[in-house]
């Protein structure tokens, strides 16, 4: 795995990374999309960072959801990426890291040790983090099983999860397209919705609180697919 580029987190970078998302970015897919952000009265009793848990239908996903939170939150939160997509090539992982403060990921449930000693050090920094806890990007826009990893960091550092539901950005770029499409009446309506935020939890309670995730994107108006073990686990509970 790359290593990742710390620099891209300085003061300079950061208001680099300002210019990119809000006189790059955001006219760019305003050309294509018609924006919406719901539930950011969330955010405004969150005292400490959060773990901000994702669905992932687009590459656009990341620019939406960083320009969604406010400034105050967005230059103080990082995007984990995946490792084995975004940081086999030097120059692709710097342009990446720079634009979205992105920091590399190995898609699996279990964290690798020189990815949660990133991760970890950036939470203890009073960093937040964003993470498509899907692993990847869907290719039908519904929800996929929900990878626990972030729940476990959550609970190492004491950090509340919020979920975020995104929808629309399937529609505008899904997998495949090099390229942001219209709809045929003109504009893709993009949502972004903050949820409720879910306390810290112990790390043995990882599977629930990531249904917890799951049961939001559900109740606003995502398909998904319930951890077939923990259905299990509840129904010989029950």
């Amino acid at each position: 795995m790359s290593d990742d580029v710390a620099w891209t987190r300085t003061k300079p970078a950061t208001l680099m990374r300002e210019v990119i998302l809000s006189a790059i970015c955001r006219p760019l897919i305003a050309l294509y999309t018609r924006r919406r952000v719901e539930g950011l009265e969330h955010l405004d009793g969150l005292t400490s960072p959060a773990v901000f848990v994702a669905n992932h239908c687009s590459h656009i996903d990341t620019p939406v959801i960083l320009r969604a939170l406010p400034w105050s939150r967005r230059r103080r939160t990082a995007v984990a990426a995946a490792a084995d997509y975004f940081y086999t090539r030097r120059l692709l992982a710097q342009v990446v890291s720079l634009a979205f403060n992105t920091v590399p990921v190995e898609r699996t449930e279990r964290l690798e040790p020189d990815c949660a000693s990133v991760l970890d050090r950036l939470l203890g920094d009073n960093w937040s983090l964003v993470v498509f806890a899907e692993g990847t990007r869907s290719r039908d826009g519904t929800v996929g099983p929900l990878q626990s990893g972030a729940a476990v960091l959550a609970a190492q550092h004491g950090l509340p999860i919020v979920p975020v539901y995104i929808t629309g950005t399937h529609a505008t770029m899904p997998p495949g397209r090099r390229w942001m499409r219209r709809g045929r009446a003109g504009r893709q309506e993009v949502r972004v919705v903050f949820g409720p935020p879910i306390p810290p939890r112990p790390r043995e309670e990882r599977r629930e609180v990531m249904d917890e995730v799951r049961l939001f994107f559900e109740s606003q108006g995502a398909a998904t697919t319930p951890n077939k073990r923990l259905a299990a686990k509840q129904a010989v509970a029950a």
